[in-house]
This record gives structure tokens, C-alpha cells and sequence, in this order.
């Protein structure tokens, strides 16, 4: 199956396409809005609407909540929130980021600022790393030993370990609760836990 769109002049958002068979032949007529709403028909080898055949809709994206200056989806709302957050939430969270609280709070200053002071962190994290001659392990990938061509070069491929299910799971199936709450853990993604005392203790 291959699918190929291109976007309209006529219209913002709008794009056409077609769903073609492993003979290169349009069998589906796609057409919609890509930030709105998609429709198909089926059609003829010339691209055009088989007889009897009508338009139907096949997704449309949910109203977006209101009163909402950024135009976060419920979607988005509901992955930052910390009422969706699990137990033993981990550090490397992105609910946790000051930035993105200080953003979704309308303090676009205090964005500014948090956005730098993470930049800075993530650059003291890496010389840390290079002057301990220790490259960067993530925790819930690993490298494959392929390589994918991609239009930014040659890049290593990584695959999910599932070491984070299995910790997801330990964590769900156990009785944990400290009492702590989600909101005051720092947030802290690096590999070293606290750069300005020159621990090298890995973030859970």
C-alpha cells in the first residue's frame, strides 16, 4: 500500500491524496484538512470516484478546550497532567519540567528563564560525562548495530529494551506509596543526578 499527498494551493490545510495497490494503481480517494478532518471514497484508475460510491469521513480531530491560549488538545492536557501521573513517578517526566508548568501557568518569563537553566544543565551533564570519559547510556533503549540513511546522515538505530514495562509493572503491582508528593520531585532527565556536587549517580 502506498500513500501519496500533496498539499493544495487553494486552501490552507488542505491536502489530496490516493491509497494505491502493489500495482501502483489509485484504489482510495483521500481528501480533507490534515489538522481537521480526513475523508475517503473509493476510485478508478484515473483517480476518480467510482459510481455509487459516496465521501466518508474517517477521523476528526476533537474541538480543542476552551478558553485555552495555546490550543493544547484534551489529549495534550491529559498527558501533562499529574492526575493521569503513575505511582512513583520518575524524575525524567516531562509533567515535571518547569518550563512547560511556568508555560501552561501563562508566566512566560519564568518559561524563558527555566528553558535556559535546563539548557545549561544538559550542557554541564554532557561535560561531566566527557571529562569521566563515560558516554551517555539510555535506560530504556539499546542500540541495534544497524544504521538508518536518513536526510541528516547516517544514524544508529536503538530499540525499546522493555525494561520500563517491566518497572511499570513492578511498581503498579506492588503497594507503594510513600506519601510523596508528584508535584515536588525535581525534574532532573540526566544521567548524573546532581552535576554541581560531581555525583555520578544514574536517574532513576
Amino acid at each position: 500500500m502506498k500513500i501519496d499527498f500533496q498539499v493544495l494551493r487553494a486552501g490552507r490545510y488542505e491536502v489530496d491524496g490516493y491509497v494505491y495497490d502493489s500495482k501502483e494503481e489509485p484504489k482510495i480517494l483521500m481528501t480533507g484538512k490534515w489538522n481537521r478532518s480526513m475523508s475517503y471514497q473509493p476510485c478508478d484508475a484515473e483517480g476518480e470516484p467510482l459510481p455509487g460510491t459516496e465521501l466518508k469521513e474517517v477521523w476528526r480531530a476533537a474541538d480543542f478546550p476552551k478558553n485555552d491560549k495555546f490550543q493544547y488538545t484534551h489529549f495534550a492536557h491529559k498527558i501533562n497532567s499529574f492526575d493521569t501521573a503513575p505511582k512513583k513517578l520518575l524524575a525524567s517526566d516531562s509533567r515535571l519540567r518547569p518550563d512547560r508548568y511556568a508555560l501552561e501557568m501563562g508566566d512566560l518569563s519564568k518559561a524563558g528563564a527555566e528553558k535556559s537553566n535546563l539548557e545549561e544543565t544538559q550542557r554541564a551533564e554532557k561535560r561531566c560525562r566527557d571529562e569521566k570519559n563515560q558516554p551517555f547510556t539510555p535506560r530504556w533503549f539499546a542500540l541495534t548495530g544497524e544504521v538508518a540513511t536518513t536526510p541528516w546522515g547516517d544514524l544508529e538505530v536503538y530499540e525499546y529494551n522493555g525494561k520500563y514495562s517491566e518497572h511499570r509493572a513492578s511498581v503498579d503491582n506492588s503497594n507503594f506509596d510513600d506519601g510523596t508528593d508528584s508535584k515536588s520531585i525535581e525534574f532532573n532527565p540526566w544521567q548524573y543526578g546532581n552535576i554541581e556536587a560531581g555525583s555520578n549517580k544514574k536517574v532513576e
